[in-house]
């Protein structure tokens, strides 16, 4: 059974939706309504990862993705070279997060994403605080989707 979270998250409504299936899993991220650019992340299946991340403090210490990881692009791509980047830094969270909370599995994880993108002048290559309070509320909404999907 699907999970489906809706929330807003600093002014834009965000959606996660997980779904299993017997190979792998889809975790959905939009802010369009629309699917966006699918990447699929692997890792052996010796990879060890943490226990699962703690969210009761207001700053969670997010499990950092193994070097093993693997993105392989499957449809859609980045604008330009910053847009790629920051998804990968999402794609490779997420599937890290959902590795630790499934200790059990390792099979693929793709992560679709749609997200709204500020408008930015070239120059602006620093990521602001915003995008850092965007990025731990989101992973703080995925850990709960993730939760609700292994209870289910």
């Amino acid at each position: 059974m699907p999970i489906h979270i809706v929330k807003e998250l600093y002014g834009k409504q965000t959606e996660v939706l997980i779904q299993k299936y017997a190979d792998r899993t889809l975790i959905l991220v939009t802010q369009m309504g629309k699917v966006g650019s699918l990447i699929q992340a692997t890792v052996p299946t010796a990879t060890p990862f943490p226990s699962k991340p703690l969210f009761e403090s207001s700053d969670p210490v997010l499990p950092e993705p193994p070097v093993a990881i693997a993105l392989t692009p499957l449809m859609g791509t980045a604008l330009d070279e910053r847009s790629r980047t920051m998804t990968e830094i999402y794609v490779s969270q997420i599937a890290t997060l959902f590795w630790c909370f499934n200790p059990g599995i390792r099979s693929p994880v793709v992560v679709g994403l749609a997200l709204k993108r500020e408008h930015q002048s070239e120059e602006e290559d620093e990521t602001s605080e915003e995008d850092h309070l965007l990025f731990r509320g989101m992973m703080k909404m995925i850990a709960e989707a993730i939760v609700r999907s292994t209870e289910a």
